[in-house]
């Protein structure tokens, strides 16, 4: 069993993996967005071929706390995705990743180019790591 997290954005949808016993994170695909129903069934097959019972989303949060626009747009993404999806669905509050992994990027001299492919990746790999740690706080020793 692993759990799958999604950074999804208007062009392109960061995929990223839990290890089977759920200890970590790692960066998986980038799936390019085209029609609602294509987006849901990548997503699902990720789903049915990592077994996973849970996806978590990024939940896109303005800085000052509000639901924007976006934030209104991923409810009714989520909404949709939960109606196809027979497993659980968790939001965690995305603010500021995908700036974090592309300054991380960029500092490692990643050419534009390179960073575009792996940076939707990264940002759900640091959504899915956040969701695992609170899960590990939560549940104590």
């Amino acid at each position: 069993m692993a759990i799958i997290a999604l950074d999804v954005g208007e062009r392109r949808i960061g995929v990223a993996v839990s290890d089977p016993g759920e200890s970590y994170a790692l960066p998986l695909r980038t799936i390019e967005r085209t029609r609602m129903h294509d987006d849901l069934q990548q997503i699902l097959d990720v789903a049915t071929e990592y077994g996973a019972s849970t996806i978590v989303i990024g939940d896109p949060i303005a800085l000052s706390g509000e639901r924007g626009i976006a934030a209104q747009k991923m409810d009714e993404f989520t909404e949709v995705l939960g109606r196809a999806f027979a497993g659980t669905i968790e939001r965690v509050d995305e603010r500021m990743t995908t700036a974090l992994v592309t300054r991380g990027l960029i500092e490692a001299d990643l050419s534009r180019a390179k960073r575009k492919r792996v940076v939707d990746q990264l940002a759900a790999a640091v959504i899915l790591d956040s969701f695992l740690t609170r899960r590990r706080r939560t549940a104590g020793p």
